[in-house]
């Protein structure tokens, strides 16, 4: 019988922790404020772990734990401290890339399984029968995997460990996001988890070569400057099927930087379609409109064709969320957090799992500031209360002109 996969989903502060699970996720993937590979993500401090995933546990999540960064030396005393900690926290797993960083795990952390990053660059099904000797229990695959290569590699390790593979999100121009040029540019190193993207900086290119140096190629856009080192942003929505069919064990989002609007509605769905593909109502081109309100880069399906086909091409920017659910505060009135200017004399929608809206005139509902004055205008920043009384509406959900 085939088990339908996990679907796995970042969780770069508590915000997005919180989005996460109330769209959807199976299990979260999150890091402390250093160690892992988003080091400009707020991130989780060691303390507030257990109350977090005890949350999670309560919800029917996972918690996932990463340490991936490519350690140097002065990073090991603090990894073992981390470690030591975390055996009493007890997530449910830790994402690792470094074998110094695995063996430290092994020796400090010895309850809870291992699993390997992306980082590692796993690309064949010896590298990972060679993994799962070290006590490694899942693997995140290279991404430049196309799928025949996938599906041989479950075939040859069958059921000796789980697959993981990233679906959905950014991808880096580097193999196995190993890259260089942020450090060498700007000195922060992406192994580190300080990548600063120059790969997206806008460019201007003069090719020669060097036999002909007559011949320039200039490489430009629009007569201005190109972006032509980055690659499209991942999207294999439509092949869901295909993992399920080849017991993919985990599809992997990407996105612990990403707004909690991108989450939201990523995750949302993700959640969806893979419900309806199990009750046989999957509708690819639903779907993809939904998503289309969080692209900001051409959209592809990566190397898991075996050639790059773009699915969706961007041309004009994502509609903005106006605030964040946080709190109930009696049965009609709601904490909010808001993202952008908000005018009440718009309509609104908050959107609910399973890809259902709330549809609200301006006269349904109303804006209150930590006073209780009525206000005309909300400002990002400040505390204001959201007055409505709807059986569907509960926190962590978000709101849209």
């Amino acid at each position: 019988m085939k088990k339908f996969p996990e679907l796995l989903c970042p969780a770069g502060d508590k915000e997005k922790f919180f989005t996460a699970i109330t769209y959807g996720a199976d299990a979260v993937y999150l890091g402390g404020s250093e160690l892992s590979l988003r080091a400009k993500t707020k991130g989780f401090s060691l303390q507030e772990l257990p109350k977090i995933i005890k949350f999670a546990h309560q919800h029917k999540t996972k918690v996932y734990f990463c340490l991936n960064i490519l350690a140097q030396e002065k990073h090991l005393s603090q990894i073992q401290g981390y470690l030591e900690t975390l055996a009493q926290v007890k997530p449910d797993a830790l994402i690792i890339a470094d074998p110094g960083v695995i063996s430290l795990a092994q020796k400090y952390a010895t309850n809870i399984p291992i699993h390997l990053s992306t980082q590692a660059n796993t690309s064949n099904s010896l590298s990972a029968l060679f993994w799962q000797k070290q006590g490694i229990k899942r693997i995140n695959l290279a991404r430049e995997l196309n799928f025949k290569q996938i599906k041989e590699i479950q075939n040859k390790i069958k059921n000796s460990l789980e697959i993981e593979v990233f679906i959905h999100g950014a991808m880096c121009m580097a193999i196995s996001g190993r890259c260089f040029l942020s450090s060498y540019l700007n000195q922060r190193s992406a192994n580190l988890g300080l990548c600063t993207h120059p790969c997206r900086f806008e460019y201007q290119y003069i090719l020669k070569e060097q036999t002909r140096e007559e011949n320039i190629f200039e490489v430009f856009e629009t007569n201005e400057y190109s972006k032509i080192l980055a690659s499209e942003d991942l999207c294999l929505l439509k092949y869901l099927a295909w993992f399920v069919k080849n017991n993919i064990a985990s599809l992997k989002i990407e996105g612990r930087n990403k707004t909690i609007s991108y989450l939201a509605i990523v995750v949302n769905v993700y959640r969806t379609a893979l419900d309806n593909l199990l009750a046989h109502k999957f509708d690819y081109n639903f779907y993809l409109k939904e998503l289309q309100n969080t692209f900001t880069r051409p959209v592809g399906t990566g190397f898991f064709l075996g050639k790059p086909k773009i699915l969706y091409t961007p041309y004009s920017k994502p509609k903005k969320t106006l605030a964040w659910i946080e709190q109930q505060k009696s049965f009609d009135k709601w904490k909010i957090k808001v993202k952008h200017r908000w005018e009440t004399n718009k309509k609104i929608k908050i959107k609910l799992p399973g890809l259902q809206n709330i549809y609200l005139s301006s006269t349904e509902y109303m804006l209150e500031n930590k006073v209780g004055e009525k206000v005309k205008i909300a400002h990002p920043g400040l505390d204001y209360y959201l007055r409505l009384n709807l059986p569907q509406v509960k926190p962590y959900l978000i709101i849209q002109e």
